[in-house]
């Protein structure tokens, strides 16, 4: 049986004022303000909804996290803030106190409210404070808009009911008011709900932009227009973006035009993630080449790249600062090994993160790659799953690789000398590579997570591992 911890003084100074909201709301005028978030809180779990839309208009904090004492989305709490904020709007001076810019609610700022203990810093806009130190309020002069944030995720049908009534809200009032996101996710195709509700967002707030679901190229087209508002768009990650065997090349080619005119607006994107979007091809220096600012992430994976497309990667100059580089699932078997050289060199002194899983590298491609990526001093995950690699190479890569002190995470395929003629693996020869291959990185230095897989069993589709603990397929394999 667990001992709950007794209430502390300040939590019964708080229950006992709240026994009594008209008098709770006559001390806010002179509560002191480390004693506003423990109030709230207060408030805000014993259902005091008065005294909770006083607060609010109170609020001597330029943000109001709101969003982090919800679990999930309440109907009810968002009704009480928006009650407290248009009592804010509607008086003609301010609080003497008010000081309120933001309300948040996202699952944000936890920590702001665990970390009152006396004299207290405005957690939300980062004031630290000495203990010592009077905390002064300056007068607000002009009427600044109010923001409200939030992270909207768009699915199927119609908005959600919490979403609703804020859509409704902030529509009456956008001449007062922003409704700001930061993370905008799609999963699922806009529709007239998702579209409207785009509209009264403050676009210029988008950070982030994931479509995690299958779109046409003619919904991409669409949605473009927004894409290109968001002039503060850090990340975009597109994925399984299609098209149709009955649109016409020229249809085609306009529909990829009308996304690709708007990344002549993504003044400030620095990721950008594709995954299975087929239009690439072709078409990836329409995409990358107005680019503003140097790339940190370049994630293309599952996706058909053209000869012009792999040289044009290679000849860009906004991809010299990558962090990240994944290619995994672009088959590289026919490309010339040069650009991927040329891009490893360039990318040298930044690059932490390179994936080339499942690109059926071949061995000429890899030796042709070796003395690039030994300069990549700053390396500290690489992953090579599911290529073909012989044994004779693979040291030759593993000698290049153990000098990259800084390598944490390491991926290898399993030699090809571990498969027999029919392409079963052999466990025992499979052990003995794997060992040998280990071994050399040791000799050099520390390996935190080092493993050989095998290529997926044909009848049951398991991966052998080698140094997470050597297992078996689910089905008959040599011995």
């Amino acid at each position: 049986m667990s001992i709950q911890a007794p209430p502390t003084l300040l939590e019964l100074a708080g229950r006992s004022l709240l026994m009594d909201n008209q008098q709770a709301i006559l001390a806010l005028e002179d509560l002191p303000i480390e004693l506003f978030p423990p109030l709230f809180m207060e408030a805000f779990t014993r259902g005091h909804t008065e005294v909770l839309k006083e607060m609010v208009q109170a609020w001597p904090f330029t943000c109001l996290p709101l969003g982090a004492l919800m679990k999930e989305p309440h109907l009810g709490m968002l009704q009480v803030a928006l009650e407290g904020l248009d009592m804010l709007l509607a008086q003609r001076d301010r609080p003497r106190r008010w000081r309120l810019q933001v309300l948040d609610l996202r699952n944000a700022h936890q920590n702001f409210w665990r970390m009152w203990t006396g004299n207290m810093a405005d957690a939300c806009s980062s004031e630290a404070k000495n203990k010592n130190q009077t905390l002064k309020l300056p007068t607000m002069v002009a009427k600044e808009p109010l923001k409200v944030f939030i992270d909207v995720c768009l699915t199927e049908g119609p908005l959600d009911e919490f979403q609703t009534h804020l859509y409704l809200w902030v529509k009456q009032r956008r001449d007062v008011l922003h409704l700001c996101c930061k993370k905008l996710t799609f999963f699922a195709k806009p529709n007239c709900h998702t579209r409207k509700f785009l509209k009264i967002l403050d676009l210029n707030a988008v950070q982030k932009v994931e479509v995690h679901c299958s779109w046409k190229l003619s919904t991409l087209a669409v949605v473009a227009p927004f894409l290109g508002h968001m002039r503060n768009l850090r990340t975009l990650l597109l994925s399984h973006i299609r098209g149709s065997a009955s649109t016409s090349s020229e249809k085609k080619e306009r529909l990829i035009a009308q996304f690709t005119s708007q990344c002549l607006r993504m003044d400030c994107l620095q990721k950008f993630y594709a995954n299975a979007v087929f239009f690439l091809e072709g078409h990836l220096d329409q995409v990358l080449r107005h680019l503003k600012n140097p790339l940190k992430t370049l994630s293309i994976t599952n996706c058909q790249l053209s000869d012009s497309d792999w040289h044009y990667l290679s000849q860009y100059p906004n991809t010299s600062q990558l962090k990240l580089l994944d290619l995994r699932g672009v088959e590289l078997t026919t490309f010339s090994p040069e650009p991927l050289r040329i891009l490893l060199e360039k990318v040298a002194a930044t690059l932490k993160t390179l994936d080339l899983e499942d690109c059926e590298i071949t061995d000429s491609q890899l030796q042709a790659l070796l003395p690039a990526l030994s300069c990549c001093s700053q390396l500290k995950t690489f992953s090579f799953f599911g290529n073909h690699i012989s044994m004779p190479v693979m040291r030759e890569l593993l000698c290049r690789t153990a000098r990259l002190s800084l390598l944490g995470l390491e991926l290898y395929p399993a030699p090809l000398e571990s498969y027999d003629a029919h392409g079963a693996i052999h466990l025992g020869r499979f052990s003995q590579l794997c060992a040998e291959l280990t071994a050399i990185v040791r000799d050099v230095r520390e390996s935190k997570l080092l493993v050989f897989s095998t290529t997926p069993c044909p009848q049951c589709g398991h991966q052998l591992l080698y140094n997470l603990g050597l297992g078996r397929c689910s089905c008959p394999a040599p011995a």
